[in-house]
């Protein structure tokens, strides 16, 4: 079952259970995933809509962040339980062991020697880590292993 079939599914799940909450998070990704359809005119496979849905993590996570700075720890807790609900839906997060593993085995298999090459091993890393890491976690953890 393709990802999208399976919000679709949890969509109808969620409205029968009358879950309020999990229904407005999961029809706020499937508008996300609508409107990259209609912006791109294609249909999405499975990998652009987990890159889709790292964004709405991604995007969460600052609001949390600024929500916090600003003392609203009611409005940052929203945000985090919309980012449980997301999370359901990505593949299972990367350890940390497993990242450093992932970024060791990148660095070697480009060849990376600099600062310079980062492009190429954040490359190599993105596909594998899509979804399951953050991505500027590892790009912290690619700085440190290139001695940068």
């Amino acid at each position: 079952m393709s990802l999208k079939t399976e919000l679709t599914e949890a969509m109808k799940t969620a409205m029968r259970a009358h879950d309020k909450a999990r229904l407005g998070v999961i029809r706020l990704m499937l508008a996300a995933l609508k409107q990259q359809e209609v912006d791109t005119r294609t249909e999405l496979d499975d990998t652009t809509i987990l890159a889709i849905l790292d964004k709405m993590v991604k995007q969460r996570r600052e609001s949390i962040r600024q929500y916090t700075d600003g003392g609203r720890a009611d409005l940052a807790a929203a945000e985090q339980s919309e980012i449980d609900i997301i999370q359901e839906y990505l593949p299972q997060a990367l350890t940390e062991a497993e990242l450093n593993v992932l970024v060791q085995q990148a660095i070697a298999e480009t060849g990376a020697s600099s600062a310079k090459d980062m492009g190429k091993v954040m490359a190599w890393v993105k596909p594998k880590a899509q979804g399951r890491a953050d991505m500027s976690k590892v790009s912290s953890l690619i700085k440190a292993g290139l001695g940068s």
